[in-house]
């Protein structure tokens, strides 16, 4: 098995706790960079680490690394992608959303030879989905389900001047498609875009987002009514004590997409 070099975007919920399991030891992946905003904070989280990766500028990950995992705020998305695609890296990305208006990136990486793998995230069933859209689908949709501090700061929220606050039932806050959801709240419907890209694509893909002071767990669940098959499948996912916005299982599910990049054995499609 050849040893692939491992290169993190971000060091919040998500890429730290990523950073911290591939230090432990994973066979086929070695985490040699990672880059941060803040390069004090990075360093004194590091410090314990067996071997401790470089700290470098965003477009310089794809410089260091095989594969480049973005885990970053949703604004700097562009830069790690395109420098990653540019020099024919395996892209995966945590921010799925900001991929939907950036097809372009797609076209880019076929011709670079660069791969953009998109792991499963905090969602259940894409192996189903993407079989069932091989053939006739008649619709995909997914409900989301939050705390109302975890939808927080959106920028569709802000732009129509919806207050959450105070919120004491569930309120539904959104109802469009995947394209429009992932552009409202990036930070909390990558598992929106991930079922699109994996289904129908973002124009057919419907979603709604529920504000609701009665769950504990961000859920999500997803129906699809399709000529091989009628899936409904109800995620229940913890946040992260470090970011509501953000399932323990996101890690978790990046962990296992580069396993995936490396293991002999790789199960489901």
């Amino acid at each position: 098995m050849t040893e692939k070099t491992v290169a993190i975007a971000g060091l919040g919920a998500i890429g730290l706790k990523l950073a911290k399991v591939l230090d432990a030891g994973v066979p086929g992946l070695r985490l040699v960079a990672v880059a941060a905003r803040d390069e004090a904070k990075a360093a004194a989280n590091l410090a314990g680490f067996r071997a401790t990766p470089a700290i470098l500028p965003l477009a310089a990950l794809a410089d260091a690394a095989d594969i480049v995992v973005e885990a970053a705020p949703a604004a700097v998305f562009e830069t790690i992608a395109e420098a990653a695609i540019v020099k024919g890296r395996i892209f995966v990305p945590s921010s799925v959303g900001a991929l939907l208006p950036r097809m372009h990136l797609v076209e880019k990486a076929k011709a670079t030879g660069a791969r953009i793998v998109v792991p499963t995230g905090a969602l259940l069933g894409l192996d189903a989905v993407r079989a069932a859209a091989e053939g006739a689908v008649e619709s995909v949709t997914i409900e989301t389900r939050k705390p109302p501090r975890g939808l927080m700061g959106a920028p569709y929220l802000e732009k129509n001047g919806i207050d959450l606050s105070a919120v004491t039932a569930a309120q539904r806050v959104f109802k469009g498609n995947a394209f429009d959801a992932a552009q409202g709240f990036p930070a909390n419907v990558n598992v929106a875009a991930a079922l699109a890209l994996a289904g129908i694509g973002p124009e057919r893909t419907m979603v709604e987002i529920w504000a609701d002071p009665a769950v504990t767990r961000n859920t999500h669940t997803i129906r699809v009514e399709a000529e091989a098959a009628r899936l409904t499948m109800t995620i229940e996912n913890v946040p992260t004590e470090e970011n509501p916005k953000t399932g323990k299982i996101t890690a978790l599910s990046l962990l296992a997409c580069l396993r995936g990049l490396v293991s002999t054995l790789k199960v489901g499609s």
